[in-house]
This record gives structure tokens, sequence and C-alpha cells, in this order.
């Protein structure tokens, strides 16, 4: 099945691979924690500024008290807990070991999907998602490892990637409101809490034209990769938008060796197949069964295809795609489909 939202998906992880070899042109500068919230302060101011001019002034989006507690949670794991976890855990672990356990977070947002919010799969998909993190391990690996490797650190930047695969899945409950929304206040998160941890721990802030390039790079790599990360969620479910999203290291790599010359070593390429593979049999993916919708009233994007067919109780100009709240009416058929936000029926 091909669709926007895998589109979107690859998208996200390339423009967040492209801000790795950037970000490390900026390390030279800016310490590691000051640098990951000038980061997200850019994604998080730029996308409010962007959303500003979209909707000519600040409106909250109609979220349902029930989503308005997801977001809430989201934002605790994703731009708090995570970001405060993972700074505490590099400083008590090694760069490349911690480059390992980040992996953590693909395998452990798909689990919670597939164990905890009953995402449906098959073998297929889950033999996808093994290969692109064995490449993604592959590319992280170091040389060697010392035999004391994992260090003190390495449970709290485990539990970071929980956090992150947490909100990655809680995120998905709200990925039918306004993207740009739920970025840019993630992303204004997670910049103030580790902007404040590094002035707290010392961090000065460098030269004006650095912080504007950290934050230009947050905006991209952070701020609209994220939005787009938001859309493929909407349309592919957790597990399988966390899979695309995690080939970002190897197109990180690519563009490094592109515009860095770093070299290709016979590891990478080995990795580039495994992934390769994987991303292949999601693409391949086909999942058509009979399955009813129940009734459903929720607002976000979208055009009157066969999902959307209903009237409008103001005028209309016909222009697609448009939002407003609508209401889906009971409906039984067969057809491709992900695990979207129609789509989240049970399997027998």
């Amino acid at each position: 099945m091909s669709s926007p939202a895998i589109t979107a998906a690859l998208a996200a992880a390339l423009l967040f691979g492209a801000s790795m070899p950037l970000a490390k042109q900026l390390l030279r500068d800016v310490s590691p924690m000051l640098l990951a919230g000038l980061l997200y302060l850019g994604s998080g101011v730029g996308l409010v500024l962007v959303r500003l001019v979209r909707d000519r002034g600040w409106r909250l989006p109609a979220m349902a008290g029930r989503e308005q507690g997801w977001l809430l949670l989201a934002i605790v794991f994703g731009g708090v807990l995570g970001p405060l976890l993972l700074m505490l855990g590099l400083a008590r672990t090694a760069a490349a070991t911690a480059s390992l356990l980040l992996n953590l977070e693909a395998v452990l947002t798909a689990l919670l999907a597939w164990i905890v919010f009953r995402e449906n799969t098959d073998r297929r998909v889950m033999l996808g998602m093994a290969l692109i993190v064995a490449g993604v391990v592959l590319l992280a690996w170091p040389g060697h490892l010392p035999s004391a490797a994992l260090g003190q650190g390495a449970p709290l930047i485990a539990l970071a990637c929980l956090c992150w695969a947490l909100d990655n899945n809680i995120t998905r409950k709200v990925s039918d409101s306004d993207a740009l929304f739920i970025a840019g206040l993630k992303g204004l998160a997670a910049g103030i809490v580790n902007v404040a941890l590094a002035c707290m721990l010392g961090a000065r802030l460098p030269a004006a034209a650095t912080v504007a390039a950290a934050m230009a790079t947050g905006l991209l790599g952070y701020g609209v990769s994220l939005v787009l990360f938001v859309l493929a969620l909407r349309g592919l479910g957790a597990a399988r938008a966390g899979a695309y999203f995690s080939t970002a290291p190897f197109l990180g790599a690519v563009i490094a060796i592109i515009a860095l010359g770093d070299r290709a070593t016979p590891v990478f390429w080995l990795a580039a197949v495994l992934m390769g593979a994987g991303v292949w049999l999601h693409l391949t993916e086909r999942h058509e069964h009979l399955h009813t919708h129940e009734a459903l009233t929720h607002t976000h994007r979208h055009v009157h295809d066969e999902h959307h067919q209903h009237t409008h109780d103001f005028d209309w100009d016909g222009s697609e795609p448009h939002t407003h709240a609508h209401i889906h009416a009971p409906i039984t058929h067969s057809h491709p489909h992900y695990p979207d936000i129609h789509h989240q029926h049970k399997h027998r």
C-alpha cells in the first residue's frame, strides 16, 4: 500500500537525519544540553509563529477533554521527562553506548503499540521493523565496547526511550488535531526544560549567530519533522510511523557522506541493505479484510472520500481538503488500510 502518510514519515526522518550532521558542527561552540534546548526551542518558537501567521492570530484547536489530557501526558513524557532523563544519563554514559541505547525508542514504541495500545500487526510488519532496527544498531555500533560500557547512566537513557515511546503512542491519540499546535507546544516545553537545565549547570549562551543557526536547525530538523511525524501517526499508527522514522540515522549518515566527506564503511552498506529490506516489507504491506467503522465524531483535515460522506451544516464552497467537526456513520466494508485514525478496530 502507498500512502501520503508514508511520504510524511520518510520526510520527517530525512529532516531529522539532516539535522544530525548540522548539530555535530554546532557542538564545537555549544554544550550538548544547551544545544538540545536551543534545537527544541527553535522548533517550538518557529512553529508557533507559523501557526500565528496561518490562523491570523492565536486559536486553540477544538479538543475534547480526554484529548487535552492525552496531549498533556505527551508533553510531560516527551517534552519534559524524556530530555531530562537523557541528559542525566548522558552525563554518566559514553557517547557510543548512548547512541546504541537510543535505538530502544523504536523498539519500545512498536512493542507498546502492539501490546498495550492493541495496534494491529503481522509477521511481515514485525520482520520489517526488526530489519530496520538491526540496521540502525549496526550504524550506531562502535568498534568495540569496554567491559563496563553500559555504566550507571544506561537505565536513565532506557527510561528516556520509554518516555519517548509513550509519547509517540499517546500523541497518536490526538494526531487528528492540529499538527502545528501539537508539535509547537511540545517543542516549547522541551526547549524551556533543556535550556533551563543547561543554564543551571553553568552553560553560557554562544554568539547570536550560533544561537540563530541552532534554532533554525531545530525548526526544520525537530519542528517541521515533528509536524510530519504527527501526520504520519495519523495515517499509519505508532508502530509503522516509528519504523519509517527509524531510518533517520541512515539518512543522516548519507548526508554526512555527501556533504562532509565522511567515509562509507562496509558496515554502512550492510546497514543500508537491512534497512532498505525492512522499508520494502512495510511499503509492500497489504492489509485488507471486512471491518466495521463505529459511529465517530472528530475534527481533522479531510476530503470527501469513502470514509467522509457527510453533509455540512454551514455554507460550503466545495473546496477540498477542508477542516471541520464531522460525523462518521457506521459502515462495514473491505479495502486495504493501515491502523490510522479511522481504522482502530479490533481483529479476531
